[in-house]
């Protein structure tokens, strides 16, 4: 029988980071979106129309590298400060490498780090 493999993400709409419990650890891997401030005001001296469709074709080359990087996995964790795990669970709804995954939502604040490893462990009723 094959072992469950577990991960979680803390995510915002510009960063994810992506913690995989092993070997009593925990390994975390970031995943960062292209569209930020810099991105934001420069498409937005040009034209708002433009910057709102470069933050969508953004935004979704973050999402789609996310679900990419965790496809592998039996149960998910998704936590974070904003609505970018929402939108994040949309995108893997409609995919069907998801199909038979648990996938768990849920509201968190900013966190730091060990923070983040906690809520893992705690999660997955790992320590």
């Amino acid at each position: 029988m094959e072992t469950k493999k577990y991960i979680g993400i803390w995510m915002d709409h510009s960063v994810a980071h992506i913690m995989e419990p092993k070997n009593n650890t925990i390994v975390t891997n970031s995943i960062k979106s292209e569209f930020n401030k810099d991105v934001k005001e420069n498409a937005l001296h040009k034209n708002e129309n433009l910057m709102h469709n470069k933050e969508q074709h953004m935004q979704a080359k973050y999402y789609k590298e996310i679900a990419d990087a965790i496809k592998d996995y039996h149960e998910i964790v998704v936590f974070g400060p904003t609505t970018a795990k929402d939108e994040l669970l949309n995108l893997i709804k409609t995919d069907r490498h998801f199909e038979n995954k648990k996938i768990a939502v849920e509201h968190a604040d900013k966190m730091t780090e060990n923070q983040q490893h906690a809520f893992v462990n705690k999660h997955f009723k790992l320590a």
